[in-house]
């Protein structure tokens, strides 16, 4: 599975991105997909999952909860992270992960990884 996320920019406090990440090869809907993210000197953390299949239960981290969407789309191999309410503490580069079991993605040892894609949010 190779993966590619989009979507990151510049944002003021306050607004909202929508992050995407694109999935190539087979059996899209048998993994897990989350988000995970880093912040300039800090180590990398576990943002959202989404549980493989088209049942849609998510999990979240609890400085991301009510304010981040995390949604799969798995006729089109896509994920999403809609980011709402952002604060400056949100800039980060974030990551899209992969895997067949939820709790890897979760503890940051996901079988894949995807490059990167820069949120910053100006206060």
């Amino acid at each position: 599975v190779q993966l590619q996320a989009s979507g990151g920019g510049l944002v003021q406090a306050g607004g909202s991105l929508r992050l995407s990440c694109a999935a190539s090869g087979r059996s899209f809907g048998s993994y897990a997909m989350g988000w995970s993210r880093q912040a300039a000197g800090k180590e990398r953390e576990f943002v959202a999952v989404i549980k493989r299949g088209g049942g849609g239960s998510t999990y979240y981290a609890d400085s991301v909860k009510g304010r981040f969407t995390i949604s799969r789309d798995n006729d089109k191999n896509m994920v999403y992270l809609q980011m709402d309410s952002l604060k400056p503490e949100d800039t980060a580069v974030y990551y899209c992960a992969a895997d067949q079991v939820q709790h890897r993605i979760v503890v940051l040892t996901p079988e894949y990884w995807g490059q990167g894609t820069l949120v910053t949010v100006s206060s």
